[in-house]
């Protein structure tokens, strides 16, 4: 039960703002944030299929994916982890790439995919078989549909609408206590039920503290007008224990071409 918000062109200091919580098994090995040499790519790494969840280029393109839970098809050998990957190690627009990945969404089980090129804001996934360029907007994603009323998918949105004239440190720490929510209230609709096991802690809250599942990491990415980005990862163990953080700033390169 993953969650993202997206606010693109919101705010006077940045052009694009992302907060996310990914939600995992803590038995999934994983990597924290950092430079992949090879493919330029700076963001967490699924140690289990290869790809991310989350992540950035130097040219300050964006991509993100959120899993939904029943497949788009009988045969899903590609981790959608790669989709993130595929498009931020290329050159593509959001566009062209979801174009062509939409030969080959039988590939992935179900999946809701971002991607942005500094320009363009686009919003793909395989169960409506079709993308869209979304206009400056704050969106909210989790393991559905873009902007599914789920309770959590509404709170995390009113809570950019209360901070969006914060800058700065104060607008990270209003984000992260945003997704640092782990408050349960009664949700019709919106838990994954056929992943949550009894075991496991409720779904429903912004942030999952479990004990075998819940929040692994919540990220912080800020691309100001300016042309300087900055991400920020906080990571948990079970009951959300707090493993450490990463911040990472640098100037953005021109464009891709």
């Amino acid at each position: 039960m993953c969650i993202l918000l997206t606010a693109h062109a919101q705010h006077s200091d940045y052009c694009l703002i992302i907060a996310a919580n990914r939600d995992e098994f803590y038995t999934r090995p994983s990597a924290a944030a950092n430079w992949d040499d090879q493919s330029g790519i700076l963001g967490g790494r699924d140690l289990e299929c290869g790809g991310t969840w989350l992540g950035v280029n130097r040219f300050g393109a964006f991509s993100a994916i959120t899993n939904i839970p029943k497949p788009a098809g009988v045969d899903a050998p590609r981790s959608r982890g790669l989709i993130v990957r595929d498009f931020l190690s290329g050159k593509a627009s959001p566009s062209i790439f979801f174009s062509e990945l939409a030969k080959r969404a039988h590939c992935y089980a179900g999946f809701n995919a971002l991607a942005w090129n500094g320009n363009s804001l686009m919003w793909y996934s395989n169960q409506l078989k079709c993308s869209q360029k979304l206009p400056p907007g704050v969106y909210g994603l989790s393991n559905h549909l873009l902007d599914t009323p789920w309770p959590k998918v509404t709170r995390i949105k009113a809570d950019f609408k209360t901070v969006n004239t914060l800058t700065g440190a104060a607008l990270v720490d209003a984000l992260f206590s945003s997704l640092a929510n782990d408050r349960t209230e009664a949700e019709t609709g919106s838990p994954d039920n056929e992943r949550a096991d009894k075991d496991l802690h409720d779904l429903t809250p912004i942030f999952i503290a479990g004990d075998s599942y819940g929040t692994r990491c919540s990220t912080v990415i800020l691309v100001s007008h300016a042309g300087r980005l900055t991400l920020i990862e906080r990571r948990f163990g079970p009951r959300k224990l707090f493993l450490g953080e990463s911040k990472f700033e640098f100037e953005l390169n021109h464009g891709p071409t």
